[in-house]
């Protein structure tokens, strides 16, 4: 199944939008290069990079991204360079940048960049510690240090309160459906959130609890059987990953109703989250924390001081 996700990876990722997220599930991490400052002519080779970019105010120095790079809107603009995995080095080479901001995962393609005197800056997006670093760091490579610290800080801050206000709240026990396929009438090879660091610590800040607490792995496959043994109080579908082309949040909540008997299922509380930047771990992760705030505990005002 070609499906995509956006990790995360993200990573998650991802990472995600509109990144296949079987090829990210074993990818190694490697060393970051330290770098000079002041770089002139950007080339971002994730969604994630571009989003943090265009956040911290310095899109005026992208001059290559990838074709999956769809938000914001104005990236659409920019010189594409081929895909995640699939960089495309005579179009990043013509566009002369001093600059290659990669994320962990890229480790395949490292060597093509190194062998062609490409300088890279290689990013964390895996959890949402390095997201933040990333905003810091990307900021002070381009001689914008200050500017990336308050922004770093003010999602921090965003982040501190939600975990404020959910404290002491009883925790549901979340489910995050981050692949499948849809529009089936039944469930196969669901997809879940495990103990990634990403979507996992976003749960934890919204107030819940990860439904999947066996081994370390990061998306485990689950049965249909295997989701009714683990009965989640609440189940988030995130089909911004999945073909939208056709998708009707009827269609693909019909999907659950094939485990009528799981509490998250009799209660209603099954969600089609379609927010285009679920599976982007980048800078709007403190939206889709928000947003999971809200429906885990609608109690409270998820976005208030």
């Amino acid at each position: 199944m070609a499906s995509k996700i956006v990790l995360i990876a993200f990573s998650l990722l991802v990472f995600f939008a509109s990144i296949s997220i079987r090829e990210k599930l074993n990818q190694a991490p490697v060393e970051a290069h330290s770098q000079q400052q002041g770089f002139q002519r950007i080339v971002s080779m994730a969604p994630s990079i571009t989003e943090t970019i265009y956040a911290l105010g310095l899109e005026d120095l992208l001059v290559g991204v990838t074709r999956y790079c769809k938000y914001p809107p104005a990236a659409a603009n920019i010189p594409k360079v081929g895909g995640f995995l699939d960089p495309n080095f005579e179009a990043i080479v013509a566009l002369k940048p001093d600059l290659v901001i990669l994320l962990e995962e890229h480790q395949r393609s490292l060597p093509g960049f190194q062998k062609l005197g490409l300088k890279t800056h290689i990013v964390c997006h895996k959890n949402i510690k390095g997201i933040i670093d990333s905003m810091r760091s990307i900021a002070r490579i381009c001689g914008e240090e200050d500017k990336g610290k308050k922004i770093a800080d003010k999602i921090q801050s965003r982040l501190d309160r939600i975990r404020e206000k959910t404290a002491g709240t009883k925790r549901p026990r979340i489910m995050i459906a981050v692949d499948r396929i849809p529009g089936t009438g039944g469930l196969v090879d669901v997809y879940i959130a495990g103990r990634d660091g990403f979507f996992d610590k976003m749960i934890e800040l919204a107030g819940g609890e990860n439904v999947y607490h066996q081994g370390s792995v990061r998306y485990p496959v689950v049965s249909a059987e295997g989701i009714m043994h683990m009965n989640p109080d609440v189940i988030i579908d995130l089909v911004s990953g999945l073909n939208q082309e056709h998708f009707r949040v009827a269609d693909t909540l019909s999907d659950w109703h094939f485990i009528g008997d799981v509490e998250a299922v009799k209660q209603r509380r099954v969600y089609a989250f379609d927010r285009d930047y679920a599976t982007v771990p980048g800078p709007r992760i403190i939206q889709i924390v928000e947003d999971l705030a809200r429906l885990l505990h609608p109690e409270i005002d998820g976005n208030g001081p």
